[in-house]
């Protein structure tokens, strides 16, 4: 199954959205974003997708909300501390 590569709207949005900190570095991964602080990933856009790393409480009350999931970048192989946004937001 190929990777979904993000379009250029989705990119520019991404890196908006990531704070200019000199910790915070966003570097290219599996052909799509990712947004890393002090070397660990926090945030990533799969395609057109947006996910972000949260503790355990917040996850569970972002998946409450209608069109957000679990990340999975491979069917059946969820990060499981990770989340997607709603296309929505």
């Amino acid at each position: 199954m190929p990777m979904p590569k993000p379009d250029e709207e989705s990119k520019s949005f991404f890196a908006s959205v990531i704070p200019v900190e000199p910790r915070i570095m966003i570097k290219p991964m599996f052909g799509n974003l990712a947004g890393f602080i002090n070397g660990n990933m926090f945030t990533g856009l799969f395609g057109t997708k947006i996910f972000v790393r949260l503790p355990e409480n917040d996850r569970h009350r972002l998946l409450e909300e209608e069109g957000a999931a679990e990340f999975s970048p491979m069917p059946g192989r969820p990060m499981k501390e990770y989340v997607t946004f709603p296309d929505e937001w």
